[in-house]
């Protein structure tokens, strides 16, 4: 047991990385308490429409879609702890301003949005950089784990901060949870000052003329050339578009279908983050880059729960589904994530991750309006189990398609014990 603890957690022994880690647990707990937070105070402000809800998410995501390819280019650039800091620090700024708004009872709807939008400004240039980031603060061969870790820090932090978020609106209101989402935001400033240049495996940066030279239509070059690159990806964007809403989703499954407060809502993203919390963890024994099968395979298991989660006619179904759900969807993703960094040239990790956060986050602004819709118009179960039959007609036809290009084909072996096999032909 200590041998795999030590293995599971071995990123944490690079002081940088510590560091890292321990800023982004801070602060994204006070992100998800946020989001919590914003989501009902939009329910509240707009008399419980699904579509503001979804407005929100969009607007939140849009600036992902617009900025995030530019935000790859001056990684690849420029130094990345300076973009995490000044990144970092726009996000603080915002989030005090909000805090101040929704404590003296000034806030309006269109107070979110803008909030929502100059947020996503900050998102869209911190996440491609953090991304690429990691390499350099724990170097290839440590690369899997970490970006493993991360996903666990980031599901931790949907645990914690949901759970504590609905409980502290239920006695205190939204206020004070979006005063903690400031406060926590200073914390990734503080470990970033903190972190020693030195220790950071990273090359020197080109020369100017050379930097320049670094444009974004050569980075989706170099992935329309990989198709074990690209198909991750597309992959990813109709996954991450259909199914990956349950920010908005379960807070209108919460309240329009199960007629529940804001604890409610809060156990629904908790049991979803428990699930995801797992899946993170099991990708973090990975040394090596992972196969086509595996992200093919979590893609069809996530589709699959998803669509049951939406299906689901009871409140206790739903959270009896949530945690292996949200197990696929983060092993899913993780596994499609490693798989385009291990795959990918130093010079074109920032505009390849800066891609892949496209794909992974930028396709909200087109999602999350029509899943808002869909959602007040025909129920919040229906928003939920259409995009996961969506997703997983997109991931069998992503395996028929690699199967006839790899001229493999797929066994099922039911005695004496069940077993998936994928043999070349």
């Amino acid at each position: 047991m200590q041998a795999r603890l030590s293995t599971m957690f071995q990123s944490l022994q690079v002081r940088n990385y510590r560091l890292f880690a321990s800023g982004q647990l801070i602060k994204l707990i006070g992100v998800w308490m946020m989001f919590i937070a914003q989501d009902w105070l939009v329910l509240e402000l707009s008399d419980d429409s699904a579509t503001a809800l979804g407005v929100v998410v969009a607007l939140q995501f849009t600036p992902v879609l617009l900025l995030t390819l530019i935000s790859g280019r001056l990684a690849d650039r420029y130094d990345k702890r300076m973009l995490l800091f000044v990144a970092n620090a726009f996000w603080t700024v915002l989030s005090l301003a909000m805090s101040v708004l929704v404590f003296t009872d000034l806030v309006q709807l269109w107070h979110v949005f803008l909030f929502a939008a100059l947020l996503g400004v900050a998102n869209a240039v911190e996440t491609p950089v953090r991304q690429a980031f990691v390499s350099e603060l724990v170097g290839t061969r440590l690369l899997p784990n970490a970006l493993s870790l991360n996903a666990a820090v980031f599901n931790s932090a949907r645990i914690v901060g949901p759970a504590v978020a609905g409980l502290a609106i239920a006695a205190l209101d939204v206020g004070p949870v979006f005063l903690v989402t400031a406060l926590s935001s200073i914390a990734p400033l503080v470990t970033v000052i903190r972190m020693r240049p030195a220790e950071l495996y990273r090359e020197p940066l080109p020369p100017r003329d050379e930097r320049a030279a670094a444009t974004v239509l050569d980075g989706l070059r170099y992935v329309g050339r990989r198709p074990d690159l690209l198909l991750p990806m597309v992959l990813m964007s109709v996954v991450g578009m259909a199914l990956f809403n349950f920010q908005l989703t379960l807070a209108a499954l919460a309240k329009t279908v199960f007629n529940t407060g804001a604890a409610s809502f809060g156990l629904f993203t908790t049991t979803l983050a428990v699930g995801a919390l797992a899946g993170a963890l099991a990708g973090t024994g990975r040394r090596s880059r992972p196969s086509v099968w595996l992200v093919l395979g979590a893609a069809i298991a996530c589709a699959i729960f998803g669509t049951l989660v939406g299906l689901a006619p009871a409140y206790w179904m739903v959270v009896a589904l949530l945690p292996p759900t949200g197990f696929f969807m983060v092993y899913f993703a993780q596994a499609a994530n490693q798989r385009v960094q291990l795959g990918t040239d130093a010079a074109f990790r920032g505009r390849v991750m800066a891609l892949w956060v496209l794909v992974f986050l930028g396709t909200n602004p087109v999602g999350a309006p029509v899943v808002g819709w869909v959602a007040e118009t025909f129920g919040a179960g229906v928003s939920i189990w259409a995009g996961g039959l969506l997703s997983l007609a997109t991931a069998l036809l992503a395996l028929a398609w690699q199967l006839r290009r790899d001229g493999a084909r797929v066994r099922f072996r039911i005695l004496p014990m069940p077993r998936f096999y994928v043999t070349q032909l």
